[in-house]
Order: structure tokens, then C-alpha cells, then sequence
């Protein structure tokens, strides 16, 4: 019977694995993002339609090992020097970007029956930008250079500290305790505390120790190492009210500030293929296509992703104004995308018992669609401002 058993959670490890690859590589030939095609691959292999597979206990594991490690890696392509670099600019890309979207997405919810303090949770799922997401088409387009994106990529890792600042304050708020603003604050200093601690401090020490990494015999020492940072930090976040991702992310910033960087990159980029696809497939997994099957759920669609769309462009355009009318424009497609990480608290919020299926149906449903409407929207626009004439052209900063 435990042979059965082990021999079926095999068969679900491939076909979810088999899907991923498949759906991911459908999306790229149409240029999207593959995580669009992982999630499409879930919701296809899912109860929803094909019943091939459904959440198990090991499925769920991989896909939170998945998704800190997903998190770890994008922290490991953000130097602490390059988030600084930006400035000003991009804190108040990342701040408008976080309010404008939680207001407006928090006063949606209200309207739609939710009491305030749950209001406030489903709010959390719209402010987050996808880094990820928006780097891989400045990549592509070789824009990386260019200064609006710089205050995109900056504005992002904020703004995504920010989304989990706000997560764990709202995730605090769901217990029914009588809000105290002593309880806020002390859940606030924490968070900001254990950020900034890990953040600067961690980074500080990091590029002093660095050559401790190859202190073991072990050749893959450094590796194992930051891993066991990793796993460590994802665990020391949870205790501060923040998500598991943000102690992963903050490992990884601290580990890109070591001169193993460039080896450590390409060593996890097999563990994030094997890993990070069961987080994105079980995801669409648990997406219920039915509750979608009525003109007033897709009407509640177009609603959120319209919200969703116009918040990120009123916030993140105002914040970048300086660069001026197209700059400004370019910033706010350029933080459109929720991705990962409005689907991670979307899945937050299913586990937490607060979101309904309908309502987790349509926050993921907006984080793919967000995704697949931005790269090439910002590509037009990035494609248009490279053949204008530069207005003040700057050299590339080197570090």
C-alpha cells in the first residue's frame, strides 16, 4: 500500500513537472512569461478540468520550497548598492505604488462584502510588482541600462518589502483581537527592524566573510552555505509577522554582496527549474474555473484587473513624474505585472481561511493577467523612447 501510495505521488510529481515545461515553453514562442504557462498548466492538469492531479501534502511542500527559493534567487540579482543607487525616485514609486493600489483595492473588497480587516488582506494582493517579471523583459529588450529602469527594478524590490510589511500587519489584524495601535506598531518596528537588520548589516558582514564560504572541503560549500541562510531566514521572517519569501529574498541580497555571486547564480538556477514550477502549477491547481463560469464573475474580473492596471499606473507614474510624461508612463506599465507575488498572497489568503474560492479564483486570474498584458505593452513603449533622441543621456554606473 506505501508502494502504491509512493508511486503515486511519483506520477503527480510528473505530470505536474511534464505540464510546467510544456505549458512554459508554449508561452515564451508567444512571448510571455512562462510563469503564465505554468499557472495555465495548473489550472489545465487541475480538478478544474483534466482531475489529473490534486494537492497533496508533497505536492505542497515542493511548491513552498519552490517559491522561497524563487524568491532567494531574485534577491541574489539585487545588490544592496544597486536598490541604493536609485534613490529617492524609486521610494516614491514603490510608496505610491504600494497606497494608491491598497486603497483602491481594499475599497473594492469592502464593496464587495468583506468587513474591514478582511477588506484589508485582499487589499495586500494588489500591491506587489513581480520583479521578476518586469527584469526579464528589460533583459530581453536590452534596457537594462536605461534610468527608467533602473527606477522600475529598484521601485519593485521596495515596493515587494513594502507588500510584505503589509501582509504581516494584515495578517495580524485577522485573528478578531480588538485593533490596538500599540499592537501595530510594535508588529511595524519588528518587521522594519528585522528588514533593515538582516538587509544592511547582514549584507556589511557578508562581503567581509565571503571567503569563509570556501572554508569547507566541500566544493559546493558555498552553495550550501547560502542555502542553509536561506532556509534559516525564510524561518527567522515567519516569527517577525512577515511571509517565509522575505527571509528568503533578504538571503539572497545578502548573498549576492559575496564574490561568489556569479557561481552561486548559476547554481540555483537548476534547483529554481526543478523547484519553483510545482509553486506556479499547483497554484492554478487550486484555481476554481467554475466560479469564473458566470457574466457577473467575469465582470468582478475586468473590475479587479481594471483597478489593478490603473492603481499601478496612477502610483508608480506620479512617483517617477521627474523623468517626465513617456519616463513616467514607462514606470507605471513597468510595475503593472503582480506575477508571483500577488498569487503568493492570494495563496496566503486561501490557506488563512479568509479569501472564498471566488475571490481567490479572481485575484489569481488578475496576477495573470497583469502579467501577460504588460511585457508587451512595455516593450512598444520602451521600443518607442529607444528611437527618440535621448533627453539626458547618462553613462552606465559602475560599481
Amino acid at each position: 500500500m506505501d508502494m502504491n501510495h509512493g508511486s503515486g505521488t511519483l506520477l503527480s510529481l510528473f505530470i505536474v513537472f511534464v505540464a510546467a515545461q510544456i505549458s512554459a515553453e508554449i508561452a515564451q514562442r508567444l512571448k510571455l512569461p512562462g510563469v503564465v504557462g505554468e499557472i495555465v498548466a495548473g489550472c489545465v492538469v487541475g480538478p478544474s478540468v483534466l482531475g489529473w492531479v490534486r494537492p497533496t501534502e508533497a505536492l505542497d511542500v515542493l511548491a513552498q520550497i519552490g517559491v522561497v527559493l524563487l524568491l532567494f534567487s531574485v534577491g541574489l540579482e539585487t545588490r544592496l548598492d544597486d536598490m541604493q543607487r536609485v534613490g529617492r525616485r524609486a521610494f516614491a514609486v514603490a510608496v505610491l505604488g504600494v497606497i494608491v493600489p491598497f486603497a483602491l483595492g481594499s475599497l473594492w473588497a469592502h464593496g464587495s462584502g468583506y468587513d474591514w480587516a478582511k477588506s484589508l488582506f485582499v487589499a495586500a494582493a494588489f500591491v506587489a510588482t513581480s520583479a521578476g517579471i518586469t527584469a526579464r523583459v528589460l533583459q530581453e529588450l536590452g534596457a537594462l541600462k536605461r534610468e527608467e529602469s533602473r527606477v522600475i527594478l529598484g521601485a519593485a524590490v521596495i515596493d515587494d518589502i513594502l507588500a510584505m510589511l503589509l501582509l504581516g500587519i494584515v495578517t495580524a489584524l485577522q485573528s478578531g483581537d480588538e485593533l490596538r495601535l500599540s499592537h501595530l506598531a510594535l508588529v511595524l518596528a519588528e518587521a522594519v527592524g528585522f528588514v533593515v537588520v538582516i538587509g544592511f548589516v547582514g549584507a556589511r558582514v557578508m562581503r567581509r566573510a565571503s571567503r569563509l564560504l570556501d572554508a569547507p572541503i566541500n566544493p559546493l560549500s558555498p552553495l550550501t552555505i547560502v542555502l542553509a541562510l536561506c532556509l534559516g531566514l525564510a524561518f527567522a521572517s515567519t516569527q517577525f509577522g512577515l511571509a517565509a519569501i522575505i527571509g528568503a529574498f533578504l538571503a539572497g541580497m545578502i548573498a549576492s554582496e559575496t564574490r561568489q555571486r556569479e557561481t552561486l547564480e548559476r547554481q540555483t538556477q537548476p534547483l529554481i527549474a526543478l523547484l519553483a514550477p510545482f509553486f506556479f502549477v499547483m497554484t492554478g491547481a487550486q484555481v476554481e474555473l467554475a466560479q469564473l463560469a458566470s457574466a457577473d464573475a467575469l465582470l468582478a474580473l475586468g473590475v479587479v484587473t481594471a483597478i489593478a492596471i490603473v492603481s499601478k499606473l496612477i502610483g508608480g507614474g506620479l512617483g517617477a513624474l521627474g523623468l517626465g510624461a513617456r519616463g513616467a508612463l514607462i514606470v507605471g506599465v513597468g510595475m503593472i505585472p503582480r506575477g508571483e507575488v500577488g498569487v503568493v498572497v492570494a495563496s496566503l489568503g486561501l490557506a488563512a481561511g479568509v479569501f472564498t474560492p471566488i475571490t481567490y479564483a479572481l485575484i489569481v486570474a488578475m496576477s495573470l493577467l497583469t502579467s501577460v498584458v504588460t511585457p508587451p505593452v512595455l516593450a512598444m513603449l520602451l521600443r518607442c523612447a529607444a528611437d527618440a533622441p535621448s533627453q539626458n543621456p547618462k553613462p552606465p554606473d559602475h560599481q
